[in-house]
């Protein structure tokens, strides 16, 4: 948005509040406010037509609603549907949508790449160019095309979470508040590698889902795979979320992509079984999908059905996620938009 207004998109109510007081209108106009951009989604504030035309006028000098429609998509033959947002600086960012029967899954993005650099994922390759706003997080939701027919929104598109908490944090509070989308927040997951200290803040102040970038059980194989294990290793984040009540609706889960003859051993299965004893939780397998310049083989489906059977067997519920988009590189670890943020 390059017309020095500022987007009304993704302000929460006291913002909405603070900003209708500046403007000399009354505070009720911020609830109404709310109302028009969470609950009837309008593109303009010529449409809050319960707002006298002088007020409308007088927000449209300051402000915009600020919704951007993708630029592009892409549709997978499983019926996956990859958007290509554009977000704040001149960059750009990919939201997977994944329709599945009843079920309609959002998978958002949070920043323009990713700092953590995990080995196996193409978004790292990218490198980072800048957190994403709440305005622009809650794009994805406000400006897809799907938007009416959502069940669940999963934080695990481009980037870390925690390293952008307080623009997710705005995000979720306007998706789950009474003014806003008014959703439970155990539609919404978000996901981490686990953020020394900001993971703890996610679960004080929110009440959202949240689910752990494990991939190996084992601290120095971990490291390897994964950088951000030298700052918080798996067991200090396994530790940290035993402080948490995870046996209600509140769900605690292990992402876990399994790399054949690295991570998919008995002694790996044995290792997770140990680590999360005492948690309740469970953890999904997920398939490699192979990325340029990196050599890790996808294990095979008997192997993971084995580990699947083991860790299930011994208390950990476990799944083997099923794999979405792969044809349009829209499956987990793939998304990049490196070559449209390179500046000319």
């Amino acid at each position: 948005m390059n017309n020095g207004k500022q987007r009304l998109l993704g302000m929460t109510l006291a913002e909405l509040k603070e900003a209708v007081l500046a403007l000399g209108m009354p505070a009720f106009t911020a609830k109404q406010v709310a109302q028009w951009l969470y609950v009837k989604k309008v593109k303009s504030i010529d449409e809050m037509t319960n707002l006298s035309k002088q007020n409308r006028e007088r927000l449209s000098e300051e402000f915009e609603v600020g919704a951007m429609a993708p630029i592009d998509c892409q549709r997978s033959k499983d019926g996956t549907v990859k958007y290509l947002f554009p977000v704040e600086n001149n960059h750009f960012v990919e939201t997977v949508y994944i329709p599945d029967g009843e079920r309609a899954t959002l998978c958002v993005s949070c920043q323009v790449g990713c700092k953590m650099n995990c080995l196996f994922c193409q978004t790292g390759k990218q490198g980072w160019q800048g957190n994403l706003t709440a305005a622009d997080i809650l794009n994805q939701v406000y400006a897809l095309p799907e938007a009416e027919s959502l069940t669940n929104i999963v934080f695990m598109g481009q980037g870390e979470p925690m390293d952008n908490l307080d623009n997710v944090l705005r995000a979720t509070e306007v998706l789950t508040a009474d003014w806003g989308y008014a959703w439970s927040p155990k539609r919404i997951t978000v996901s981490s590698v686990g953020v020394p200290n900001k993971l703890k803040r996610f679960l004080d102040e929110s009440q959202c889902h949240v689910a752990i970038s494990m991939h190996s059980p084992i601290h120095e194989q971990r490291l390897r795979l994964m950088p951000a294990e030298r700052a918080q290793s798996i067991e200090q984040t396994v530790e940290l979320l035993k402080q948490y009540d995870f046996t209600h609706q509140r769900r605690c889960s292990f992402e876990y992509i399994c790399f054949s003859g690295l991570n998919d051993q008995p002694l790996h299965a044995r290792e997770i079984v140990k680590l999360l004893d005492g948690l309740e939780c469970r953890v999904n397998l997920i398939r490699f999908h192979q990325i340029p310049d990196v050599d890790l083989p996808p294990s095979d489906e008997q192997r993971m059905e084995a580990m699947r059977d083991y860790l299930t067997h011994h208390g950990v519920f476990t799944t083997i996620r099923a794999s979405r988009g792969q044809d349009i590189f829209a499956a987990c670890g793939l998304l990049s938009t490196e070559r449209l943020n390179i500046k000319d």
